[in-house]
């Protein structure tokens, strides 16, 4: 017969686990600080990465206030820029996949309110629990069950019941699978303000899911890899905007810090300006506002921000694109 550990004794020696993985992650990290490549040559930075869904082979050192690189405000979290309009409920980020430049898939975020514990309510979102707002996006995930996700002895432990899913559904690629593991990781992370280890227990199933092992912790993968490289956070999916201008929020990596924005009504152009970000150096995603003019544009158009391709379309697989269905009146 052969004796299993204890659900309690498994999550602390990950938990040891993971405080080593960090540890040398921040001084890997530390070392290759000076060695950032700027993003209008990423593939000469990511070719030497792994695919998403394990730890990052070198990460960057960034403020761990700060866990994914993409809060509104520089030296906050991921959650941070959550709407604030008073409604009921909590705003936690939430990690979608969608279509970045050329057909790959990449993660996007939307903010969702949800009732009860956040990290749990948060991942049962990403495991089928819930659909996106934007039609653009999906989750990778089959329905899965998810019992809590509790933050313990250094680690966000994710319980998953059932003995589902061990291996991959048909139709899902590794890399697809371990793109999935990463919205779950990088939504945990945006809701618990932290770059914490995510593990995932499995208790009456062997430690696999999708057919990755599960008995270590899962960290972040390297952002620029992961991430579609422009995300709108305000206006949101949906939303109706009035006034002279539309005032427009969100995070982007472009080169030299800027990109288009533009209200379309099919394929016309009503209205077209830039972005200018904070900064786009750095294995992150970074703030930016703009402003476009209303004057005249009235019922349903299409907001549209891109990162700036300076081949303009000559090279390479596009710009990253981000869009969002709106209502003026």
């Amino acid at each position: 017969m052969t004796l299993l550990a204890s659900p309690t004794r498994r999550v602390r020696r990950r938990a040891g686990a993971a405080a080593v993985v960090v540890a040398g992650a921040l001084a890997l990290g530390a070392c290759s600080a000076g060695d950032q490549a700027p993003v209008s040559d990423p593939t000469g930075q990511e070719t030497a990465t792994p695919e998403p869904g394990g730890e990052p082979s070198e990460p960057e050192p960034t403020d761990p206030t700060d866990p994914t690189g993409t809060s509104e405000t520089p030296g906050t979290s991921p959650g941070t820029d959550a709407p604030t309009d008073g409604a009921a409920g909590t705003a936690v980020p939430v990690y979608f996949a969608g279509d970045g430049p050329g057909g790959r898939t990449v993660l996007f975020r939307e903010f969702h309110r949800v009732e009860g514990d956040p990290l749990t309510e948060a991942a049962r979102l990403v495991a089928g629990g819930g659909q996106p707002d934007d039609p653009d996006y999906r989750t990778l995930w089959p329905a899965v069950d998810i019992a809590a996700v509790t933050a313990t002895d250094g680690v966000l432990l994710v319980e998953v019941p059932t003995d589902a899913f061990t291996e991959a559904p048909d139709g899902m690629s590794r890399r697809e699978a371990r793109l999935a593991l990463q919205q779950l990781v990088y939504t945990l992370q945006g809701v618990q303000q932290d770059r914490v280890p995510v593990v995932v227990e499995r208790t009456d199933a062997p430690p696999r899911l999708f057919g990755l092992p599960t008995d270590a912790p899962f960290e972040a993968a390297r952002a620029l890899r992961t991430l579609n490289l422009v995300s709108i956070t305000s206006p949101a999916e949906g939303d109706t905007v009035s006034g002279d201008a539309l005032a427009i929020t969100g995070v982007a990596n472009s080169v030299e810090a800027s990109g288009p924005c533009r209200i379309l009504r099919g394929r016309e152009e009503l209205a077209a300006g830039g972005y200018q970000a904070e900064a786009w150096m750095g294995n992150r995603l970074f703030p930016f506002e703009a402003e476009l003019p209303l004057d005249g544009i009235t019922g349903e158009v299409t907001l549209r921000c891109e990162t700036d391709d300076p081949s303009g379309g000559t090279e390479g697989p596009g710009p990253a694109v981000d869009t969002k269905t709106i209502t003026v009146r």
